[in-house]
């Protein structure tokens, strides 16, 4: 039996799957970065190797997200992409004829659109807090209301309103102002709801063509309170995956499958005894040239295995 093992190592969180030869997820984990993203890719596949059957072989690896280069070295990755790629890739195959891709996850939110299957247009926003699950965490967590039934609240809405969303301070000072003039929770939680979507189309989609078939992914797509507010600004139905919360772990795990099939190759993946090695990355700047490279070191059990960061020849490994 085979399987191909996909990592998405992003700032919040760590994802981990493995899909068969058809591509559907045979398991999966989702686990907090917490500024240690080798210890727990580690304990993410640790946990993931007592619970795949015995005669399972991985065939191939591949990784995503932010630290795709460094967990791409620790466990031999065959594929190591960015998550713009990974991301398109796993929603084109659940939804083939897909157009459009939302993505708010904790610290970020990006839109993708594709066209024939092909990725024509991308923005990102790193900058604004309004727009992400980590402002909306926070919210939840000031009215005293838990996450989980955040949009569970906002569907009992009977008279929204209107929250100022272009910024995170004021959406909070707005809401307050509404608690005070008596409004309920619920059109509170709703209202807040319409501005994060309200914030996202105007600063991430803007200028963007925003076509159905619309698929909406990372944690905040577990809100049903997001997923309405996009409906009804966008007037189309939004498709939420089952597994929306690892969609780049299995975009990546698809990448690494297409490579190690088409081209008929050995995986390059450790095994699963990486999780019991010690690997520890350091780095320092180059001043080699005017470019400053910013060299990363990765030794395993202290032998320099890898090294990446620059421009030129100087520090490859022979």
């Amino acid at each position: 039996m085979k399987g191909f093992l996909g990592i998405d190592v992003g700032s919040v969180s760590i994802n981990i799957v493995i899909i068969d030869t058809e591509g559907e997820v045979i398991d999966k984990i989702y686990l907090r970065t917490k500024g240690q993203p080798i210890d727990v890719v580690q304990r993410g596949m640790r946990e993931l190797s007592k619970k795949v059957p015995d005669d399972l072989e991985i065939a191939g690896v591949g990784t995503t997200g932010s630290g795709r280069n460094l967990i791409g070295v620790v466990v031999g990755a065959d594929t190591v992409k960015n998550e713009i790629t990974a991301h398109a890739v796993a929603s084109s195959h659940i939804v083939p004829d897909v157009q459009t891709v939302l993505e708010i996850g904790g610290q970020d939110s990006k839109i993708t659109i594709l066209r024939n299957g092909i990725v024509v247009d991308f923005a990102m926003n790193t900058v604004c807090a309004a727009g992400t699950g980590s402002f909306l965490d926070q919210q939840a967590s000031r009215l005293g209301v838990p996450i989980e039934e955040f949009g569970d609240l906002a569907l009992k809405s009977e008279n929204k309103v209107r929250i100022a969303g272009r910024c995170s301070v004021f959406a909070e000072s707005d809401m307050i102002h509404k608690q005070q003039m008596g409004h309920s929770l619920e059109d509170i939680i709703a209202g807040l709801c319409e501005a994060l979507v309200r914030n996202y189309l105007n600063n991430v989609g803007q200028g963007k063509e925003i076509l159905a078939p619309v698929v909406f992914q990372g944690g905040v797509a577990a809100n049903v309170g997001i997923k309405k507010a996009f409906e009804e600004a966008l007037e189309t139905e939004v498709v939420i995956p089952t597994h929306y919360n690892v969609m780049g772990a299995i975009g990546a795990a698809l990448l690494a499958k297409d490579k190690v099939t088409s081209k008929e190759v050995e995986t390059n993946f450790k095994g699963w005894q990486i999780t019991e090695l010690e690997y520890t990355p350091t780095s320092f700047e180059c001043e080699g040239c005017s470019n400053l490279c910013e060299v990363i070191e990765m030794e395993m059990d202290g032998e320099l295995i890898s090294r990446w960061g620059y421009k030129c020849n100087k520090w490859d490994i022979v």
